[in-house]
Formats: structure tokens, C-alpha cells, sequence
């Protein structure tokens, strides 16, 4: 057994503080959650090592993996040595196996696809939300540790550029010109990288309602739209000028969250907090909101496909919807593995949709045809974590990543699929 004291300095380290600023309650309920977990050879490590950065109900709560499983996780975000990792995945697989029925139905098809990832520098960043910029580089966000990296994906060298601290970006997009914009969930700001300098520019948002920028998107005109989740806002920040003007939506706890733009210039936004999406004028700001069937519908990302037709993911019902705004028409199906999928991340390639059911292990990538309405499902690799957002690439791929395992993902699209990204 090793010795605590070893094993206090690991989890403070992963912890990122000293013991000497958690505050005496702080340690009280890491005391009482580590009892929570079951006896067993390899507790001591997992109870003072994981706990020390995550509630134990993330591990009690989880869906359970194999031994090989629980170390990919883990190892991604702190460095063990080999006994210790051993020792502490055999604990978690004895105690929290996989548990049934969370595996992912696969549905079969004509379309290859390939699967390539690379595990990010940093551990524990949960690395999120790949964006291709216009020279082919793939970017990343680092939410966890303030960071956006830069990925080679023909030789695969990476670098990170460290960003403001308490920064902690949801989201990154690249504009035209190659510059990075992220946004400071963790502190309210918007801000733009150059990637050839290392420069770095802060917007604040100026208003203490607005706490949390969530997705970016940038119109056809380079102006630059975002949501903020919990502030239930919109904002538009037009990189010319800096200015920034920020709208509460309608409807109140909303929680706007996915965001994209019509070939009109309309913006559509999701809602993760009601049963609606909304449109935006991107000049005005004014908002029309869109009731979707059954209250309990929930949608954390949209899309608009080329004839501007909105296809949505209903998250909480594990079905992809369509909406048609010309005439208001709504066809929604069952997603492959069912009702408690949790459909998250979604991109269209040649009015191909492509999106992931999150709640299966592995996550599951899904296509839809909507000629002839057809799903075809494969599972992601190293899908023990989350995909949360996915784009397409230019020459008709898909990015995609793991953010529990601090893996970011590339899926080439096999002949005979639909090619060409939007």
C-alpha cells in the first residue's frame, strides 16, 4: 500500500490548490464521500487521488466501465505510476462495472467511415470543441486548464498557448484570418488569439449578468454571435469595432446553448432550459421563439442544412427533429438506441446529418440520410467520455472529440457518402 502522504501530494496536485485553502469543510466532505465508496484493495488511491477533483458521484453515478476502460479515463487526466494505475482500475472495475443497457444499438450500412485521435498534451483539460482554421490546423479548447491548442493532423504536432487565468473556454472558433476566438465561460469575457504572435485580446462583456459565453458562431458578414447558457442571453461582439451588445431571451431559464446561421444570415438557437428554438436578426437582435412538441423537449444543438430546413437534437426524448420555418412543419424520429440516448452534438455534410448519442458506452456517431431516412451508427473509439460538439471540415469530414478523455477526433467520411462540409 502507499504511502498517504504520496498520495495527499498527487491529489493536491490534481487538485490544483494546498491543503491549506480548502478549508477545513472542504475536507470534511471529501472525508465523508470517500467512505461512501466500497472496501477493497485500491480505495486509498481512487478515494483521496480522484476525489480531490471530482465528486464521488461521478464515479458511483457513472455508467460503469472495464478495467481497461476506468485507466484510459483516469489516465487522461493525471499521471499514475504503473502499480498505482493498476491498482486503482482493478478497484473501479470490481466495484463499478459496466452497467446494462447502456450499450449503444448499431444500426448497419453501405457508408465507411474512419476513426483517427490524438490525446491532447495536457492532462485533465478536457480538451472540447475542435475547429478547423483556414490553413487545416485543428484547434481545440482546454476548458479545465485555460488552454487552446493547435493540432498538425498531417504530422500531428501540437502546441498550446496558455490563456488568461480563470479564462476556462467552453468553446473556440476560428475566423477567416486564422485568429482563435474563445469564450471565458469561467470569467465573462470573450477573446481573440493570434496564433503567430501569441497575442492575446480581452473583451469583457461588461455586465455582471453576463457570466458564462458559451458557443460562438460567426455570420457571413465576420460578426461574431455567441450564447451564454445560464445568463440567458445572446450576445454579438463585431470584431471591426469591438463592440458588443448582449439580449435576454424571452422565455426565462432558457438556457441558450447550440447556436448556427441560415443563408439568409438568421441565427437559430437552441434551448437546453424549454421546449423551444429560436431565431435571431442579426441586425435588430430581435428573437421569435418556436414551440417544439411535448414540454419535456429539451435541445442542446441545431443545425441548418442548405434549403435552411432546422434539424435539431431533442435530447431529452433521444430524437433528431426537423423544422421547417417557411410553413412551420416538424417531423421528428427516434434516434437508433432509444429514448435515453441523449442526442448532443450535431453538423450536417451535404444535407447528410451527422450527430452523436451521448448516454451510450461508447458514444455512438450517427448519420441520417433524409432522402430516404435512414440511420447508420458506428461506435467512437475512445467514446468512454462525452462528445459535445462536432463540425465538419472542409473537404466533408468531421471533428470530433472526447472531452472526458482529453482526445480530439478526426472521422473521414468513406466513398459514397455525402461529401463537401457546409
Amino acid at each position: 500500500m502507499f504511502r498517504f502522504a504520496r498520495l495527499l501530494a498527487i491529489a493536491v496536485f490534481c487538485a490544483g490548490a494546498t491543503v491549506s485553502v480548502w478549508g477545513q469543510g472542504q475536507q470534511n466532505n471529501r472525508a465523508r464521500e470517500a467512505a461512501a465508496l466500497p472496501e477493497g484493495e485500491g480505495k486509498a488511491i481512487v478515494s483521496t487521488v480522484c476525489i480531490a477533483c471530482h465528486g464521488v458521484n461521478l464515479i458511483t453515478g457513472s455508467a460503469g466501465y472495464t478495467q481497461a476502460q476506468w485507466r484510459e479515463l483516469f489516465s487522461n487526466m493525471i499521471q499514475l505510476s504503473d502499480a498505482q494505475a493498476t491498482s486503482a482500475s482493478q478497484y473501479l472495475a470490481a466495484n463499478f462495472p459496466p452497467k446494462p443497457g447502456r450499450e449503444p444499438v448499431l444500426v448497419p450500412g453501405p457508408i465507411e467511415v474512419a476513426f483517427k485521435e490524438w490525446a491532447v498534451p495536457t492532462k485533465g483539460q478536457r480538451s472540447r470543441d475542435p475547429d478547423e482554421a483556414p490553413n487545416g490546423d485543428i484547434w481545440w479548447a482546454g476548458q479545465y486548464k485555460s488552454l487552446a491548442g493547435r493540432l498538425n493532423p498531417a504530422t500531428g504536432e501540437m502546441k498550446e498557448f496558455q490563456l488568461p487565468d480563470g479564462s476556462r473556454p467552453h468553446s473556440i472558433i476560428s475566423d477567416k484570418s486564422g485568429n482563435i476566438w474563445y469564450m471565458g465561460n469561467g470569467n465573462g469575457t470573450v477573446g481573440r488569439l493570434t496564433p503567430a504572435t501569441g497575442e492575446i485580446k480581452v473583451y469583457p462583456l461588461n455586465d455582471p449578468a453576463a457570466r458564462d459565453p458559451h458557443t460562438p458562431i460567426f455570420d457571413r458578414n465576420g460578426v461574431l454571435f455567441f450564447t451564454l447558457q445560464n445568463s440567458n442571453m445572446v450576445g454579438r461582439l463585431n470584431p471591426a469595432t469591438g463592440d458588443i451588445k448582449l439580449v435576454t431571451v424571452p422565455t426565462p431559464d432558457a438556457d441558450p446553448y447550440g447556436i448556427d446561421v441560415d443563408s439568409k444570415g438568421t441565427l437559430w438557437i437552441a434551448y437546453n432550459g424549454s421546449y423551444k428554438v429560436a431565431s435571431m436578426d442579426p441586425n435588430t437582435m430581435a428573437i421569435k421563439e418556436w414551440e417544439l412538441p411535448d414540454q419535456r423537449t429539451r435541445v442542446r444543438r441545431l443545425a441548418v442544412d442548405s434549403n435552411d430546413i432546422i434539424w435539431w437534437l431533442n435530447s431529452s426524448l433521444g430524437r433528431l427533429g426537423r423544422l421547417d420555418p417557411k410553413t412551420g412543419a416538424i417531423q421528428q424520429w427516434d434516434s437508433p438506441s432509444g429514448q435515453d440516448s441523449q442526442p448532443y452534438a450535431i453538423t450536417i455534410i451535404d444535407d447528410v446529418i451527422w450527430y452523436n448519442e451521448s448516454r451510450r458506452r461508447p458514444d455512438a456517431l450517427v448519420r441520417f440520410d433524409p432522402k430516404t431516412e435512414r440511420f447508420q451508427s458506428w461506435a467512437i473509439p475512445s467514446g468512454v467520455g462525452t462528445l459535445r460538439h462536432m463540425r465538419a471540415t472542409r473537404d466533408g469530414n468531421l471533428l470530433i472529440h472526447q472531452t472526458s478523455t482529453n482526445r480530439i477526433g478526426l472521422v473521414t467520411v468513406g466513398k459514397g457518402a455525402a461529401g463537401g462540409g457546409r
